[in-house]
């Protein structure tokens, strides 16, 4: 199985479709279903990676339809333990203009949509911890890697809701007046079912507008926030390409989440799954 195992995900967000050029692709089933996509498989800094988009090759994954148990469930069964996130956010403070990258300590998740955690089967009931939502060790190797290149914000809030429709005036507003940082569509249940399987998870946020709430913005349409995300994404790429060479300078709590804790079904393990190589 060599050929199909990789030690660190990456999860790639709207106008992020492909990586690792001249890597396999394979094909993961899981009890949830299908992943996004095929999930392609590469070397990177002497490291095994696997790369998934989150809302397929075509985007035609609304956030609301994304199959997050389905994606993270897939990297782990191919190994993974440190998962990479990236993802295009709206700005709700007047400091965090388009085109800043900021790498959230905190989430506020306001979604509503259907498979929120992997735990639903008739079984013991499981709770996992959720107090610092992001691995601290996986922040500190997007920090560590920026170098120079690619200025990040060192902590924030980021307010998850359902989407596909935008915010409105009031809605951002009121998460603007909360304190909140930024406010997107994706980070949930993303990172809490990372957690639920025991993953090191982390997110980097490019912001691409500044949400409705803004002072004299007439409101957010889907054609700027991809212009911009798109004149990013060779810097967001680059930021990834230095991060999986980083090796954490502190340990975590993550791949001990669960330990302890009567399960319904058993974590993925290493095979599970996994189809053969498509090339």
């Amino acid at each position: 199985m060599a050929s199909t195992r990789a030690d660190i995900g990456i999860i790639g967000g709207s106008g992020f479709y492909s990586f690792l050029p001249g890597g396999s692709r394979v094909e993961v089933e899981t009890p949830f279903g299908a992943p996004s996509a095929p999930i392609t498989l590469g070397e990177m800094g002497g490291r095994r990676v696997a790369f998934l988009p989150r809302h397929g090759e075509r985007h035609q994954f609304a956030p609301h339809r994304v199959n997050y148990r389905a994606n993270l469930w897939a990297l782990k069964a191919l190994g993974v333990s440190r998962v990479l996130s990236a993802c295009a956010v709206g700005s709700l403070q007047p400091s965090l203009q388009p085109g800043t990258f900021v790498v959230p300590d905190q989430v506020v998740d306001r979604t509503y949509r259907p498979g929120h955690t992997v735990w639903e089967a008739d079984g013991p009931v499981v709770h996992v911890p959720f107090a610092d939502p992001y691995c601290p060790a996986t922040r500190e190797v997007f920090l560590t890697a920026e170098g120079g290149q690619a200025p990040l914000i060192d902590g924030g809030t980021m307010v998850v809701i359902n989407g596909p429709r935008f915010s409105s005036r009031a809605e951002s507003q009121w998460h603007a007046a909360a304190g909140w940082s930024v406010v997107g569509m994706t980070g949930m249940p993303e990172a809490s079912i990372a957690r639920e399987l025991a993953l090191c998870y982390a997110t980097v946020c490019c912001v691409t507008d500044m949400d409705a709430g803004a002072e004299g913005e007439a409101g957010v349409r889907a054609g700027d926030v991809k212009a911009v995300f798109a004149s990013n994404i060779g810097r967001l790429k680059r930021l990834l390409e230095r991060a999986v060479t980083v090796e954490p300078a502190q340990a975590c709590e993550c791949a001990h989440a669960v330990d302890g804790l009567p399960l319904p079904f058993p974590l993925p393990t290493v095979g599970d799954g996994i189809g053969p190589v498509l090339g």
